[in-house]
C-alpha cells in the first residue's frame, strides 16, 4: 500500500478527507496540530478518529507566537458568532496556518517515502479563508515538487484535496458513504472541554447547515 500524509484536526471534513484516502487504499499516516488554540478538544477527537480509521497518528506541537493574532488563539479576543453580512475574512483566520502545516506534511511524506498529502479544505460554504482555495492548493503542490528532493528527482508530488468543491451537505454524504461517525468530531471554535459545541460560531452555522440541507439527524452534542 502506498503511504499518504493526512492533516487531521478533528473535525468534519479532515474525518471525510481521512476516510477518503483509506478508501482509496492509502496506508494513512495522520498529523494533527497544538499551535495555541484555545481548546484541545478537536486533538482529542483526533486521536479518537485516527484509531478509528486505523491510521498512524502524529501531534506535533508548534510554537503558539506563529499564530498570535487569530481569535482561535488570542486570549484577548472573542471567536465571533456567524454573521451573514460580514464578508470580510474573520478574525478566526489563522496566519499562514495551512502553509505551515502542509510544510511539516510535506516534509513527514518526503522522509516516509509518500508522495501524497491530504488536506480536508472547502471552497464552499467556508470562511472565506484565502488557504483553502484550488489556486493555492495547486500552487502549493508546484511548491512541494520544485522544493523537494523527490519532488526534482521524481516529481509527482500530489496534495489533494478532494472536498474542495464540495458543499457541508455533500461532504457529510460522502463521509457517511465511507463510514465515517461524526458524534466523533468536532467542528467548533468555541467548543468546551467535553467537545460539546456553541453552536453559533461559523464553523458551527455551516456544520448545522450541511446536516439539515441532507436531511440527515445533526447528532453534534450542542452546549446551548
Amino acid at each position: 500500500m502506498k503511504k499518504a500524509v493526512v492533516l487531521l484536526s478533528g473535525g468534519l471534513d479532515s474525518a471525510t478527507c481521512l476516510a477518503y484516502a483509506k478508501n482509496a487504499g492509502f496506508d494513512c499516516c495522520a498529523m494533527s496540530f497544538s499551535y495555541g488554540q484555545k481548546h484541545h478538544a478537536e486533538l482529542n477527537a483526533a486521536k479518537k478518529i485516527a484509531e478509528f480509521f486505523n491510521a498512524t497518528h502524529r501531534i506535533v506541537a508548534l510554537p503558539s507566537y506563529q499564530f498570535e493574532g487569530s481569535s482561535l488563539t488570542s486570549t484577548h479576543q472573542a471567536v465571533p458568532d456567524f454573521d451573514p453580512a460580514n464578508k470580510a475574512i474573520p478574525s478566526t483566520y489563522v496566519p499562514a496556518r495551512n502553509t505551515i502545516f502542509l510544510a511539516h506534511a510535506l516534509g513527514w511524506a518526503e522522509m516516509l517515502g509518500a508522495k501524497d498529502i491530504f488536506i480536508g479544505v472547502s471552497s464552499v460554504d467556508y470562511s472565506g479563508y484565502p488557504d483553502c482555495r484550488p489556486e493555492y492548493i495547486a500552487a502549493f503542490e508546484k511548491v512541494a515538487n520544485l522544493a523537494t528532493k523527490v519532488g526534482v528527482e521524481e516529481g509527482n508530488i500530489k496534495i489533494h484535496a478532494p472536498l474542495v468543491y464540495l458543499s457541508k451537505a455533500e461532504t457529510i454524504k460522502l463521509g457517511l458513504e465511507l463510514g465515517v461517525n461524526y458524534t466523533m468530531t468536532v467542528s467548533c471554535y468555541r467548543a468546551d472541554a467535553e467537545g460539546h459545541a456553541c453552536g453559533t460560531c461559523d464553523s458551527c452555522t455551516y456544520r448545522k447547515k450541511g446536516f439539515l440541507e441532507l436531511g440527515v439527524l445533526d447528532q453534534t452534542k450542542y452546549s446551548g
